[in-house]
């Protein structure tokens, strides 16, 4: 069976809700790191056989297959297809593992797996309340109701009910947000993003550019401090949790080239950045929602042959912060190995970019630290987790 390598990585510096990439239409602003890559690799564009992207909020300026306006807003050329995936929060982890499948059965040789979502342009929820509003129903069907009686999905109750169940304590949850701040203020400081991030010039929500160029990440809080962080209003009364132990909503996209031996001859033989090793998605609780890569990651390491302490750095989207720390007690990972540049509490979350966004942070800090193995996961919607191994090469 062919394998799958990944061959180049990249993303845009995540932007607050109205911030440096209010202004970008999101099939643009995936355009700009298709070239990105593109051009980093110096290949012809006609040999990618497809581009999948992840994407949450496909409504408005992100519906209609916004992977195929991506790429028709790009300098690829028209015969280079897309297709938009929805998995929620892992739609982009998602895209990786079709495109690596893809590569592997044979069928592909070269594809691009990515993900955008624009927070500011297509608010969360919005394909949902849209047509609610308006009486076109609910995606909560007759038959759902029954089997879940009462029930009303919500990540919100899902990460207070994580914290509840694995003992986390407001303290420990703010002290985490403040880890998250401080490393990736950290790696900011040190250049770490600097080999993933495609420079993109701001626009304010009018689309009118700014004159400066958005290459780090906005909502990093280089003055974090644990009272600050303390002191932010709980979201629910009796809670946990806070805006501040939450992801921040954000605006971005991520892609990566995923080719086979005969891709990369193809290319002029590149040398590839890593190799996907294994692939896992499971369906877990979908009213404690957030569980899943918890019962997840062991499965995806006995598929890969390997323990726990053989993954050098372990990536867990931070959507709250009772995700990773409920990871860590139920897993018993180190935790210098988990989100070591920090994760979405201070980077962002851009839903259907996430995954791949992950992704490309993990392959270059794996390429930095003369690492092995890295392996991420993803809460999501519906109560389900990918996992990702790869092995730097």
């Amino acid at each position: 069976m062919p394998e799958a390598f990944i061959v180049a990585a990249l993303r845009t510096a995540g932007a607050r809700k109205g911030g440096r990439l209010a202004g970008w239409h999101p099939a643009d602003l995936a355009a700009q790191v298709l070239d990105a890559l593109v051009e980093k690799l110096a290949i012809d564009p006609a040999l990618i056989d497809d581009v999948i992207m992840g994407c949450v909020g496909q409504a408005g300026e992100q519906s209609f297959n916004v992977a195929r306006n991506a790429v028709l807003a790009s300098r690829l050329p028209e015969s280079v297809p897309g297709v938009s995936v929805d998995r929620q929060c892992g739609s982009s982890q998602q895209a990786l593992h079709f495109a690596a499948q893809a590569v592997m059965a044979g069928t592909m040789d070269v594809v691009i797996a990515g993900g955008v979502e624009s927070m500011t342009r297509v608010p969360m929820g919005l394909p949902a309340t849209l047509p609610f509003k308006h009486g076109f129903g609910t995606y909560m069907s007759p038959a759902m109701q029954a089997r879940f009686p009462g029930v009303q999905f919500s990540q919100f109750a899902g990460a207070e009910r994580l914290a509840v169940k694995y003992g986390l304590t407001k303290d420990a949850l703010d002290q985490y947000a403040l880890h998250s701040h401080r490393r990736a203020a950290a790696a900011t400081r040190d250049g770490r993003f600097a080999g993933e991030i495609v420079p993109v010039m701001a626009r304010d929500a009018e689309g009118r550019p700014t004159g400066e160029m958005h290459a780090a990440d906005e909502g990093i809080r280089f003055d974090a401090s644990f009272d600050g962080i303390a002191s932010v209003k709980l979201l629910a009364e009796g809670g946990r949790i806070t805006a501040a132990t939450a992801s921040q909503i954000c605006d971005g996209a991520a892609a990566l080239v995923v080719a086979s031996e005969r891709g990369l001859k193809a290319m002029g033989s590149p040398k590839p950045l890593a190799a996907v090793r294994q692939m896992t998605v499971i369906g877990h609780d979908p009213v404690i929602m957030l569980e899943g890569p918890i019962p997840a990651t062991p499965v995806a390491l006995r598929k890969a042959g390997l323990k726990l302490d053989e993954i050098d750095l372990f990536e867990v989207n931070e959507a709250f912060a009772s995700v990773p720390l409920a990871w860590l007690a139920a897993t018993g990972a180190d935790p210098a190995r988990l989100n070591v540049n920090g994760g979405a509490i201070a980077l962002g979350h851009p839903l259907g970019a996430s995954g791949a966004k992950l992704m490309t942070t993990l392959v270059h800090a794996l390429l930095a630290r003369g690492a092995r193995y890295g392996l991420q996961t993803m809460c999501e919607g519906g109560g389900l987790a990918n996992v990702t191994i790869v092995e730097r090469l």
